[in-house]
């Protein structure tokens, strides 16, 4: 991948990531207001996490592979 083609990719997964941390804010304040259900919540907020950790590492990379690149 040539490095516009990298900050490209990392422009894209900053905007994941931004969307993630919106929605993992937005299960985790749904989860103190909904007793419901508190196992589902617990679910949809790990998931979240693990996506977010997954993006946070790819971001990591495409920062590595564009200061290469340079």
């Amino acid at each position: 991948m040539d490095r516009f083609a990298l900050i490209a990719r990392k422009q894209e997964v900053r905007r994941q990531i931004e969307r993630v941390n919106r929605q993992l804010e937005a299960a985790r304040s749904a989860a103190e207001r909904n007793t419901a259900d508190p196992k589902q919540d617990r679910r949809r907020i790990a998931k979240l996490e693990d996506q977010l950790q997954q993006l946070l590492a790819e971001e990591y990379s495409l920062r590595l592979a564009i200061d290469r690149s340079g």
